[in-house]
């Protein structure tokens, strides 16, 4: 029993650590910092990019190289990098957790 306890705890824990950070509203998601939030999926906008809205507001979030692993309307926690640029704030996912507790991670090729 318990290495059956043990493998759940390890199959859990990068769900459990992105639920344990705390959630940002995406308002207040701030320039070069690394940060969690949640929020439903309003539009994806290319094949490697979508907008994140909650109550505060929305955010552009960029996957690439990858694929958006989310369809419009799915609430997802999103966790990365908020960049420093002057344009529109950018989110650079590092980790995509949808409803179901599956976490999918990004390949980090971008620089910031």
């Amino acid at each position: 029993m318990k290495s059956f306890a043990a493998v759940l705890l390890l199959a859990l824990a990068p769900a459990l650590a992105v639920a344990a950070e705390r959630i940002t509203p995406i308002d207040d998601a701030k320039r070069g910092s690394m940060v969690t939030v949640q929020g439903k999926v309003e539009r994806i906008t290319d094949e490697d990019e979508f907008r994140l809205a909650d109550a505060s507001g929305s955010i552009r979030v960029y996957v690439g190289p990858n694929w958006v692993p989310a369809s419009e309307g799915e609430a997802v926690t999103v966790h990365g990098f908020v960049d420093d640029d002057l344009g529109p704030r950018e989110l650079y996912a590092r980790t995509l957790t949808r409803a179901d507790g599956s976490v999918v991670t990004f390949d980090r090729r971008y620089e910031w």
